[in-house]
């Protein structure tokens, strides 16, 4: 395996994992930022204020966005054990 051709492996990786985390994280940040604007209008600094809104949406996310995640997931571990004789070379 040669350094272009880990770096492509690596590029592919790295594009994949951004791709799945990024749904979830900027539901978090959307959620967080709405929370904490709320909390400055109202003046009320409840902690769970913050926490509970964004587990129930990110478990609501989740469950919608499984189907897509899993067959995201599964084509990149089908393409990563074809492109093993490859690597091998």
């Amino acid at each position: 395996m040669n350094a272009a051709y880990a770096t492509d492996l690596l590029k592919l990786l790295m594009t994949t994992a951004v791709t799945l985390a990024a749904p979830i994280l900027l539901t978090a940040m959307v959620i967080g930022l709405a929370v904490s604007l709320f909390q400055s209008v109202t003046s009320i600094q409840e902690q769970t204020l913050t926490f509970v809104p964004k587990v129930l949406a990110i478990v609501a996310l989740l469950i919608l966005l499984m189907p897509w995640m899993l067959r995201t997931l599964v084509e990149f571990a089908a393409g990563m054990i074809g492109r093993m004789p490859q690597m091998v070379q």
